[in-house]
């Protein structure tokens, strides 16, 4: 089991973004003239100052709304967040649909801050609002035979244009194992800069998983079921040879068009440098023991 992650951060910790996007005026001018070495602007870790809203709410996938980049804060706002409900089921003791204002009604006391980078093919630091799965799902009380933890994105082609096209089977599902998912790391997010999460984004509560890659982290959920079966995924599905089940950011393991051994930092400019990419995004000493003993390159 998982020891507790003690998270102190709160709202007064997060950066305010007119802070921000003066401070990255100010270092940027520092690189320009030679001030800030290589090895210091390489350096990736939750310290890292957040990414501006900007940045967080344009930059985006979310196929159900487009495939660009910039469709999702285009289209997102046809989307209906309230009301809103998640069906938990399988192997629970109390299965049923569970009202997201009644849910986050029992998960006040326990939101808070979670200052996590993000990475796909480009990363962010994103001051996320939420609180740990395990909270949620130990509300619907689960069964010693649950393995896995299932969860589906809402599948309404009214709203999501992006579903009108074959690019993924929809509804869009992922998985974690059962260890992976109680993690303390792993998180259920309902906002950003202490605002409710934007409907791009995941609204209105999104997965955030952050030692693995952004495709992992569902958006918009509407299910959560706990199996005994590794469940399917939506990029394993449609390219297996690509996308593995577990998906943890590992530098050492090329994605068979691209090397993942580096990254770009989302704002950094049209002529930013790639940074080197950390074993588990970073989170290596948090969540290495749950792959203890596996064939990462197998277990991809």
């Amino acid at each position: 089991m998982a020891r507790r992650w003690k998270n102190t951060l709160t709202h007064d910790d997060v950066t305010p973004e007119s802070v921000y996007l003066n401070r990255r005026q100010i270092i940027a001018g520092m690189a320009g003239l030679g001030m800030i070495g290589g090895t210091n602007m390489a350096q990736a870790s939750t310290d890292l100052e957040p990414n501006s809203w900007e940045d967080i709410t344009q930059y985006n996938n979310f196929y159900e709304f487009g495939t660009r980049k910039e469709d999702p804060a285009a289209n997102a706002h046809q989307l209906t967040t309230s009301p809103w409900s998640i069906e938990i089921d399988g192997l629970v003791d109390r299965p049923g649909t569970y009202d997201f204002a009644e849910i986050m009604k029992a998960m006040t006391v326990e939101e808070r801050i979670y200052r996590f980078r993000c990475v796909e093919a480009w990363s962010m630091v994103i001051p996320w609002n939420g609180f740990e799965l395990k909270d949620l799902l130990d509300l619907a009380g689960v069964q010693e035979g649950a393995k896995y933890v299932a969860f589906e994105t809402l599948l309404r082609p009214e709203e999501m244009p992006g579903v009108r096209f074959p690019v993924l089977d929809w509804p869009y599902v992922e998985g974690l194992r059962l260890d992976e998912a109680m993690h303390p790391l792993t998180i259920m997010a309902t906002g950003i800069y202490g605002r409710d999460i934007p409907k791009q984004n995941g609204a209105p509560m999104r997965l955030v998983v952050p030692w693995k890659y952004g495709f992992k982290s569902i958006k918009s959920i509407v299910r959560i079921s706990l199996v005994e079966d590794e469940p399917p995924t939506s990029w394993n599905k449609a390219i297996g040879q690509e996308y593995g089940f577990y998906s943890n950011v590992n530098p050492e393991v090329d994605h068979p068009r691209w090397s993942q051994a580096s990254e770009r930092r989302v704002g950094g400019g049209l002529f930013a440098r790639r940074i080197p990419t950390l074993m588990f995004n970073g989170y290596e000493e948090e969540v290495a023991p749950l792959y203890a003993g596996m064939d990462l390159r197998k277990f991809y």
